[in-house]
């Protein structure tokens, strides 16, 4: 199916994984737009909602908890201008070494509509061995098998000591069972991502995912306006791999 069928026979519903300005460090934005500016994008897309998730507070370009307020207010802002488009604030919460596995507290679950959750390059979770894995092909494999191992000790512990509502791309950045994150994901009714913006999951890991009892979703991971709700090469991923777009939540026949 062509990238052009695809968008003539579904479109996406909802976007509920973007980033903006609030993600940043020091004077780097890593998402590059204002909470208006992919509000926008997305009613000019048609999509009925939108989440704004940016990256959780371990992350080196993650959010001060302190804004949420702000983030509240811009929020507000961009429904008075946008009132057909459903806005709610999110965050995609790092998977790292904690107590309920996330850089994101229960007691601090309350300050968002709902949390998102995904592997990053950031500290408390085997950061640079990780990288180091995942970026060269020659890294000892009997590393790589006990970083596996860890990586998706740490996804099961967060999924099921948490209630996340996506997990976000998975198998991006550490190498993990897929079949164990599957059947954690299937237990705990989490949605799993197909990212149009990372590699992971592929068609591969896609095969792996639809076995179990699991629905997904399709998400821009946007960090610039432009890209907020691009969901077709995904659409496209999903049919190759096989899955009924019955079982993406977010996807409708036109």
């Amino acid at each position: 199916m062509s990238i052009g069928e695809i968008i003539k026979e579904y479109r996406l519903k909802y976007d509920h994984h973007t980033h903006t300005i609030y993600s940043r460090v020091g004077p780097y934005f890593h998402g590059k737009g204002r909470i208006i500016d992919n509000a926008r994008a997305a009613a000019k897309r048609g999509l009925d909602s939108l989440a704004i998730t940016d990256h959780g507070p371990f992350d080196f370009y993650g959010i001060d908890l302190r804004k949420l307020p702000q983030m509240r207010r811009d929020l507000a802002l961009a429904k008075a201008a946008f009132p057909k488009l459903m806005l709610f604030l999110g965050v995609e919460a790092d998977i790292v070494d904690t107590e309920n596995g996330l850089d994101i507290s229960p007691e601090d679950f309350d300050k968002f509509d709902f949390v998102n959750a995904g592997y990053h390059y950031v500290p408390r979770c085997h950061m640079i061995h990780n990288f180091l894995a995942f970026k060269l092909p020659a890294w000892p494999s009997r590393l790589k098998e006990r970083l596996r191992a860890q990586n998706t000790a740490r996804i099961v512990k967060a999924l099921r000591s948490n209630d996340i509502n996506i997990l976000t791309h998975p198998g991006d950045k550490a190498f993990i069972d897929e079949h164990a994150v599957a059947k954690a994901c299937e237990e705990t009714g989490t949605l799993v991502e197909i990212n149009a913006r990372h590699k992971h999951p592929d068609a591969d890991d896609l095969r792996i995912y639809k076995q179990y009892d699991v629905k997904f979703v399709i998400s821009s991971d946007a960090h610039r306006p432009r890209y907020v709700g691009r969901y077709a090469e995904s659409m496209a991923l999903a049919i190759e791999a096989g899955i009924d777009p019955e079982r993406i939540v977010n996807i409708q026949k036109r």
